[in-house]
């Protein structure tokens, strides 16, 4: 029994290291991507179309994913994809033909997204294994990594340069990797079982009610990330030190509540955190369009994120614990879903912006969380109760 709930709680921390080595390749891409344009001597618009197959080729990731967590489970799915995630930062590192970066760009994509989908399955199956909630934790993780490689990245390309700097951070994960590798948790799913393999996708409707509401949340986060240091500059005349504190206390105070999710999510349920925390964000986010000062609107980002913390997380276990689907399947849903917001929620929020402002869009987000919130009774699955 001892040896049982060892192997379990090796397989918890696994789950974090996976987040964590997701999180920390994805914030390292970042601080790489003004040496990149240069060595390809692009523009931002074709930059932005190159991030466009980024984004397509995660998405399409997600789908296969979700396949191959059905198929082998989400132990043998994350084998597959974290190496790639492992190795594509350093072959970005001395790309220099726009084509080829398109490629490699897209197949890197794919390998953060489709780890996404698998690394996700698993904290299901681990949450099962423990019987309580470790999904919020495992997003701040990833959060923590974000913020380590994003932080760090710029420094060590500075002092090393961009090509020893992304090798740095493949022998780091490489390393992580290696030690996760024999501590996965396994979620018993048999190949053997499954016949042969074959894309289908569920057709209750449901699963597809959670994926429409994690557009929704990831779509109000995407709003942040794209167009609050924007807003506070052009309509509320913040400088542009002050409008970079938007997205910092948006992220900041979203990964420090993570930490602290599951336990509320422990104590109070899912169905009620998820509500309490959309109202929230969804408050947050209506002082965020009401303001009439920056720093009145960056405390709102902060409190915003403290609301959206828990939502995703929560939408994610709640898939995972779909009553007659297989974990990986449902999740790629969500998943797919849900990023479909990230990609798709800039656009249309600069459209609406440039004619109307964006004051307006940030209240019509409230709004949006606020009927989130209302359709907090779809998350009881994530209380595993039907178990």
């Amino acid at each position: 029994m001892i040896d049982r709930k060892t192997d379990f709680q090796r397989g918890r921390w696994a789950a974090a290291a996976l987040f964590l080595i997701n999180g920390f390749v994805v914030g390292s891409w970042a601080p790489q991507i003004p040496s990149f344009v240069a060595r390809l001597g692009i523009s931002e618009s074709v930059f932005g179309l190159l991030i466009f197959g980024f984004g397509i080729g995660a998405l399409s990731a997600m789908t296969l994913a979700g396949q191959l967590v059905a198929q082998l489970g989400s132990r043998q799915a994350l084998r597959l994809f974290v190496l790639p995630v492992v190795l594509m930062l350093p072959l970005v590192a001395q790309t220099s033909d726009l084509w080829i970066a398109a490629i490699v760009l897209i197949l890197f994509g794919g390998a953060i997204g489709g780890m996404d989908v698998a690394m996700n399955a698993n904290v299901v199956a681990v949450e099962r294994q423990l019987g309580r909630a470790i999904m919020s934790s495992s997003h701040g993780f990833w959060s923590l990594g974000g913020f380590l490689g994003g932080g760090l990245g710029g420094i060590a390309i500075q002092t090393t340069g961009p090509l020893n700097h992304a090798l740095i951070v493949a022998v780091l994960a490489a390393m992580a990797a290696v030690w996760t590798n024999a501590h996965i948790a396994e979620d018993g799913v048999p190949a053997k079982q499954e016949g042969h393999f074959r894309f289908a996708l569920p057709r209750q409707p449901a699963v597809y009610i959670v994926g429409a509401m994690a557009l929704l949340c990831m779509s109000a986060e995407g709003s942040v990330l794209n167009w609050s240091a924007l807003y506070l500059q052009k309509e509320l005349l913040a400088d542009s030190a002050t409008s970079g504190f938007a997205f910092a206390g948006f992220s900041g105070a979203m990964a420090l509540t993570r930490f602290g999710g599951d336990g509320i999510r422990n104590r109070f349920g899912a169905v009620a955190t998820f509500r309490l925390s959309g109202i929230i964000a969804a408050t947050g986010m209506l002082i965020v369009g009401l303001s009439p000062w920056p720093w009145l609107a960056i405390a709102a980002f902060a409190l915003c994120g403290m609301g959206v913390a828990n939502l995703a997380p929560i939408l994610f276990s709640a898939a995972g614990n779909q009553p007659g689907l297989n974990a990986g399947v449902s999740m790629s849903v969500v998943t797919t879903m849900g990023h479909s917001g990230i990609l798709l929620a800039p656009s249309i929020i600069g459209f609406v912006g440039e004619r109307f402002g964006l004051a307006p869009v940030y209240s019509a987000v409230a709004i949006m969380l606020g009927v989130i919130s209302s359709l907090a009774g779809k998350t009881a699955a994530a209380n595993m109760e039907h178990d």
